[in-house]
C-alpha cells in the first residue's frame, strides 16, 4: 500500500514537473531535422531545462504569420537576409544587446551585424552561376550569361525568389548602370538576356529538374543546391567568377513579442558557438560563420568557407532592393510575359 502511494506520488510529481516545463519556440525551415535535433535541439534543452517546440514553413509564410500576430508566438526566428530585412523595416524584431552574445566576436565581420543592430548571421552562402562543363565553355563572369552561344540554355530564378532580384542588379552592371537608380537601363539588359533564358524557376527542385532533363545547362543558383545538381548531372560546375559571387546570409532574430527573451539570447549565443558551427559544417547542415571552425578540403568543398572565400563575396543592399522590388516584379513580368 505504501509502495503504491509512493509510486502514485512520484508519478504525480513528474507529471507536474513536465506540465510546468518551460517551452521555447523556434521558427525555422525544418530542413535536416534529425541533424538539427541532435546538434542543436537536444543539447539546448539540456542547457535551458526547457522543451523546444517549432513553427516551420518557408520564409514568407513564417514571417507573415509572425507579423499577423504582432511579433508574438515565437522566441527566435530563422530567415534569409532578404526576408529578415523586411522584418527589420516593419519593426518586427528587437534590437539586440551585443554584450549578451559574446560569441558574436568570433564571427566573420559580415555575419556580426548585417542589418544594423538586429540579429547576426549564423550561416553564410552564396549565389552564383552553375553550368554543365561537358557542354558549355567555362563561365568566368556574370556578363558571360549574355554570350551568343548560350541561347536557350539558361534558367533564371523567378523575380520573387531570393536570387531573382540579384539578376536585375547584375543586369544593371552589365549595362553600366546602378539598377536601383536606373531600372530602365537594367531592364534593357534583362530584355537582351531573354533569348538565352529557357524558363524561370521558382523552387530549387524545379531548377534541378530543368538541369536533369537537359532543358537547361546553366543556372543562377544558391550553393545549397549544388550537391543535388551534381547528383542529377555530375558535370555541373560552380563557376569561378572574376566579379565574385553574391553573399546570402541566414539570420536569427528575436521578435518584439518574444516571451522567453533571456532564453533567446542563450540560444543565439549557443548556435554561434564553435562547437555547434563545427558539427553543422562537418555534417553538411550549414556553412560556418565562426572563424575558428576548421574543415578538411572535402568538408569545405560544398561551403563558402574561410577568410579568402568570404572576402570575395559581394553583398546586396536589401533595403534598396526591397524598396525597388515591386516595380522590378512588374517590369520582369512584362519581359517574360508572366
Amino acid at each position: 500500500m505504501k509502495l503504491a502511494l509512493l509510486t502514485a506520488t512520484c508519478v504525480a510529481a513528474l507529471a507536474t514537473t513536465a506540465a510546468q516545463a518551460e517551452t521555447f519556440t523556434i521558427s525555422w525551415w525544418g530542413y535536416n531535422g534529425e541533424k538539427l535535433k541532435a546538434n542543436i535541439v537536444e543539447p539546448f534543452e539540456e542547457i535551458c531545462g526547457c522543451e523546444v517546440v517549432f513553427e516551420t514553413g518557408n520564409n514568407s509564410d513564417r514571417l507573415g504569420k509572425l507579423q499577423a500576430r504582432g511579433g508574438k508566438g515565437v522566441d527566435v526566428i530563422y530567415l534569409t537576409d532578404s526576408y529578415s530585412q523586411l522584418g527589420v523595416e516593419a519593426g518586427t524584431f528587437m534590437k539586440l544587446d551585443r554584450s549578451r552574445l559574446p560569441n558574436i566576436e568570433n564571427l566573420y565581420e559580415l555575419a556580426q551585424d548585417p542589418q544594423g543592430g538586429y540579429g547576426p548571421a549564423y550561416s553564410v552562402g552564396r549565389a552564383g552561376v552553375v553550368y554543365d562543363s561537358a557542354t558549355v565553355e567555362p563561365i568566368t563572369s556574370w556578363n558571360d550569361l549574355w554570350r551568343d552561344d548560350l541561347k536557350g540554355k539558361v534558367t533564371l530564378p523567378g523575380i520573387t525568389t531570393t536570387a531573382g532580384p540579384m539578376v536585375v542588379v547584375q543586369a544593371g552592371k552589365k549595362a553600366g548602370v546602378n539598377a536601383f537608380e536606373d531600372a530602365d537601363g537594367a531592364f534593357e539588359a534583362i530584355e537582351a538576356l531573354k533569348p538565352n533564358s529557357v524558363k524561370n524557376y521558382n523552387t530549387g527542385s524545379e531548377m534541378v529538374n530543368l538541369i536533369s532533363t537537359g532543358e537547361a545547362s546553366i543556372a543562377i543558383a544558391q550553393d545549397f543546391t549544388l550537391s543535388s545538381l551534381q547528383k542529377a548531372v555530375p558535370t555541373m560546375t560552380w563557376a569561378t567568377l572574376e566579379d565574385g559571387d553574391i553573399a546570402t546570409l541566414n539570420t536569427v532574430n528575436i521578435p518584439v513579442g518574444a516571451e522567453k527573451v533571456d532564453l533567446a539570447y542563450k540560444f543565439i549565443n549557443f548556435v554561434l558557438s564553435k562547437e555547434v558551427q563545427q558539427v553543422n559544417a562537418e555534417q553538411g547542415v550549414d556553412a560556418p560563420v565562426h572563424t575558428g571552425v576548421e574543415l578538411t578540403p572535402e568538408q569545405a568543398a560544398i561551403w563558402t568557407y574561410g577568410p579568402e572565400a568570404i572576402a570575395k563575396l559581394n553583398q546586396m543592399d536589401y533595403a534598396k532592393m526591397n524598396a525597388a522590388k515591386i516595380d522590378w516584379i512588374d517590369r520582369w513580368n512584362e519581359v517574360f510575359g508572366l
